[in-house]
């Protein structure tokens, strides 16, 4: 185990790392001083990712890792205590969607491979967390699910992603109040349309729910990012327990 810090001496793991919402957060974190490790199914594309944080990227941990395994989020959790000494923040951002077909032609493998993901890869990695945090000196930490605005209102043709996120709703509470007696807080931070590759699409039009198709406005994913280095800065005697952070005029309030 390393005890010699770097930046502020502060240790994060971001799931989904390798693009996107936790590209963006991960490499926020490197800037404001943490020891970052970058978790996610692709090697290259994972040490891409630490070095697009120029000078910051020294204390970037890129590590392969299926969430939807246990000894794999194991593996994460122990190689990150071996290189950084503890565990203070984890994003649980790692989530995928099924295809857009209609609900009666979503095959149980496509069910299955989402909750996989998004909720049972959550649960794993909240898991570990609490074993390393509740161990550690000094004890406790912060975990960071991501919910999505899927965790309160569907889009047409996303049954399984729109479960997952509302489950992950239940495991935010419920780990907010198991995690109170080692210091662990939770918070969720539910997200409307990042301008991200996944929603790239949303520049040529979605699918809405009266059946029209539209084009909806996204946001700088830049601005996600900040708010996870707020959420993980704040001391944990304070919690962000539920934030949303969406597109001005995207349709989501009201009927848009």
């Amino acid at each position: 185990m390393s005890n010699t810090f770097v930046g502020n001496g502060k240790v994060a793991i971001i799931t989904g790392a390798s693009a996107g919402i936790g590209k963006a957060s991960a490499v926020a974190l490197l800037k404001a001083g943490y020891n970052v490790a970058f978790a996610g199914r692709r090697q290259a594309e994972l040490e891409a990712a630490v070095a697009s944080a120029g000078e910051d990227a020294s204390r970037g941990l890129a590590v392969v890792t299926d969430v939807s395994n246990p000894a794999s989020v194991k593996a994460l959790f122990d190689k990150t205590v071996a290189a950084f000494g503890r565990v203070d923040v984890i994003f649980n951002n790692a989530g995928i969607g099924a295809p857009p077909v209609l609900l009666e032609d979503i095959t149980v493998e496509q069910w299955k491979a989402v909750v996989d993901t998004n909720l049972t890869g959550s649960f794993l990695c909240t898991q570990e967390a609490f074993r390393v945090m509740k161990a550690q000196t000094p004890r406790g930490g912060r975990i960071i699910n991501n919910g999505s605005i899927s965790a309160y209102a569907p889009r047409p043709n996303s049954a399984p992603y729109t479960s997952t996120k509302h489950a992950i709703t239940g495991l935010t509470k419920t780990t907010s109040l198991d995690g109170r007696k080692y210091d662990i807080a939770c918070s969720q931070i539910d997200i409307g349309n990042a301008a991200t590759e996944m929603t790239e699409r949303m520049t040529k039009g979605v699918l809405q729910p009266n059946g029209e198709m539209m084009v909806e406005p996204r946001m700088d994913v830049q601005h996600v990012a900040n708010a996870i280095v707020h959420i993980a800065n704040l001391p944990l005697d304070a919690n962000v327990q539920f934030m949303t952070i969406m597109a001005t005029k995207m349709p989501f309030v009201g009927r848009g």
